[in-house]
């Protein structure tokens, strides 16, 4: 089967299992990147997340990863929700209002490797979500999925940025698609709204000042006081920057039943959060991203939020 017939096969296969945008790159070094994530780990932006320092030259060459691979396939899917939380309360982002996403897409990136096999032949791979050395927005971008975006997201020009990115990184050869053009302009609403001024320079993020490292990837027993008063009320990640960029216009609920939340603390309030016990943070977050924080970590960041604001 020649390449172009594989990667149709390839992009049915995705389209087939809800991935909204597939897009492939060839595997090679990312030439391009390595001076930048040298530089933002020098200048320490990635916090006190250490594993960040880990297999730098895994990071920018997925063929240590996966020996033999030819080709990435970067694969969007979509978690933007219909039902937002009430305004007045303590937020969460909205990526982790359902089930961990690694449990859904890890389960649909196995049946998609098993898939391509069945149709195709003996490929070798690896699937990816999040869960390894790779530049997933990296790849994405290079597939022609979007633009990486001032505030360092992926950004799709029909469907904005609330996206998973996943990848097979495989030994198949395939089409490889071409980037698309950066649509930012001139617009800095993202870098005008973030509270903590996480965004350095357009397309710089500083990490350690980021609402969602410092609710979730920070694990100290309390918040640096550099950013009192400057949380907004989140206390699992942030979405400030997305839900300011003006291409998150175009967003549109997602269909996959996992994501949604069902066991009401979307309209929690604050005093509803305030009592959360370690038997009901169970109960509620047993599946969810948000037992990444613990239930001491939540209430550090709820703590933190009421004697700081």
């Amino acid at each position: 089967m020649n390449s172009v017939n594989s990667t149709s096969i390839i992009k049915k296969i995705a389209y087939e299992l809800g991935f909204q945008f597939c897009g492939i790159s060839k595997a090679e070094f990312l030439a391009e990147e390595s001076p930048r994530l040298e530089k933002w780990l020098k200048d320490s932006k990635h916090g006190k997340m250490a594993y960040m320092e880990n297999h730098f030259d895994m990071r920018l060459d997925p063929r240590l990863l996966v020996p033999g691979a030819k080709s990435v396939v970067s694969l969007l899917y979509n978690y933007y929700p219909e039902q937002k939380q009430r305004e007045d309360s303590f937020h969460v982002s909205k990526y982790a209002y359902g089930t961990d996403y690694h449990f859904v897409l890890k389960d649909k990136l196995k049946l998609f490797l098993e898939r391509i096999r069945t149709e195709i032949g003996d490929v070798d791979g690896r699937v990816f979500v999040d869960s390894a050395p790779v530049m997933d927005k990296v790849w994405a971008k290079k597939s022609g999925l979007g633009w990486v975006g001032k505030h360092s997201n992926l950004i799709h020009p029909k469907k904005g940025s609330f996206f998973f990115i996943a990848e097979l990184i495989i030994d198949l050869e395939l089409e490889a698609d071409g980037p698309i053009k950066d649509y930012c302009g001139t617009c800095t609403r993202c870098i005008d709204a973030c509270p903590t001024d996480a965004i350095v320079e357009p397309y710089v993020v500083d990490g350690s000042k980021c609402i969602s490292y410092l609710t979730i990837e920070l694990k100290d027993e309390i918040l640096p006081t550099e950013f009192s008063g400057k949380m907004k009320d989140w206390i699992f990640g942030c979405d400030i920057c997305q839900d300011v960029c003006p291409w998150n216009r175009f967003s549109t609920p997602h269909a996959e039943p996992l994501f949604s939340s069902a066991n009401g603390w979307l309209n929690y309030s604050k005093n509803d959060w305030k009592d959360l016990t370690d038997e009901l943070f169970s109960n509620l977050f047993k599946n969810s991203a948000v037992k990444r924080t613990k239930k001491d970590g939540l209430m550090r960041n709820i703590n933190f939020i009421q004697t700081k604001s």
